[in-house]
């Protein structure tokens, strides 16, 4: 089993910054990939950013590819997402998920999901 809390969200203007934790519980951190995904109103959850249990580069999706950095501390036991240069298009919940050495790009790969948090960004 694998708990996941997500935190770090907030409310920030256009062009700020934001970077979100995700600790996770369980002994095996280092056997999961680990994502973000993000869900906005009205909209299917999507793929943010990954990376896999293996230990190869991180994967993003296209709109955040420069702007996002995803990076891990299995020794900690943390996912974090660092987001720059953010835009009213981000503004989503954000979602922590694990999968068990496992590399996807789609939600229903990932066994455990965190809570969320809410980003919104101002125009």
């Amino acid at each position: 089993q694998v708990q996941l809390v997500e935190s770090g969200g907030g409310l920030v203007q256009a062009g700020g910054s934001l970077r979100l934790s995700c600790a996770a519980s369980g002994r095996t951190f280092s056997s999961y990939s680990m994502a973000w995904f993000r869900q906005a109103p009205g909209k299917e959850r999507e793929f943010v950013a990954a990376m896999w249990w293996s230990g190869s580069d991180a994967e993003y999706r296209n709109s955040v590819k420069g702007r996002f950095i995803i990076s891990r501390d299995n020794a900690k036991k943390t996912v974090y997402l660092q987001m720059d240069s953010l835009n009213p298009e981000d503004t989503a919940v954000y979602y922590c998920a694990a999968a068990y050495k496992a590399a996807a790009y789609i939600s229903a790969a990932y066994n455990y999901w965190g809570q969320g948090t809410q980003v919104t960004v101002s125009s």
